[in-house]
C-alpha cells in the first residue's frame, strides 16, 4: 500500500466541499471518488451537456479537471497532512476518444512518489471501457509553515 494513511471515500467527500465548507470545482463538474485500492484512485465524472464543447463532445479541459483531481487527491494521500500538502505542478493529456455522454471514468497511479514530487498517470475510459484520455501530472510536494490555515 502506498498511502501515508488509508483513505476513505467518506474523506474524500468532506474534501469534494472544500475546507471552508462552500464548495468546489470538484462539486462544480460531479466529480466523485468511488474506488480506492492499494496503489490507486479512481473517480467518475458524468460526461453531460453542460461539460460539452460547442461541437457537443466533453470538453478536454474537463479531462483535465478530472485527470488533475484524481492525482491530486492521491498525491495528498500519499504524504503526511500536517507537515505537507501536494499541489499539481504540471500536466499532460491526450485525448484519444470523444465522449458525448454517460459516465467518465479516471484512475490515477504513481509512476514515482518522492520527497519533493510525485508523477502520476490517469487513464480516463468511457462508460464502454474505451481509452478516451491519457493524462501525466507532476506534483509538487510543499512543506506546511506555522502560520498554514
Amino acid at each position: 500500500m502506498i498511502w501515508f494513511k488509508r483513505p476513505t471515500l467518506e474523506v474524500c467527500q468532506m474534501l469534494d466541499k472544500g475546507f471552508t465548507g462552500k464548495g468546489t470545482l470538484m462539486e462544480t463538474m460531479g466529480i466523485k471518488v468511488t474506488e480506492i485500492g492499494d496503489d490507486y484512485i479512481t473517480a467518475t465524472m458524468p460526461a453531460i451537456p453542460a461539460h460539452h464543447n460547442p461541437i457537443g463532445m466533453v470538453h478536454g479541459g474537463a479531462n483535465v479537471v478530472l485527470a488533475e483531481t484524481v492525482a491530486s487527491y492521491a498525491a495528498n494521500f500519499v504524504v503526511d497532512t500536517d507537515k505537507y500538502f501536494c499541489v499539481g505542478q504540471e500536466i499532460s493529456a491526450s485525448h484519444l476518444k470523444a465522449s458525448r455522454n454517460g459516465e467518465l471514468i479516471a484512475t490515477a497511479r504513481p509512476l514515482h512518489i518522492g520527497k519533493r514530487s510525485s508523477v502520476w498517470d490517469i487513464e480516463i475510459k468511457n462508460s464502454a471501457g474505451q481509452l478516451c484520455c491519457s493524462s501525466r501530472m507532476t506534483a509538487a510536494v510543499v512543506e506546511k509553515k506555522a502560520n498554514f490555515a
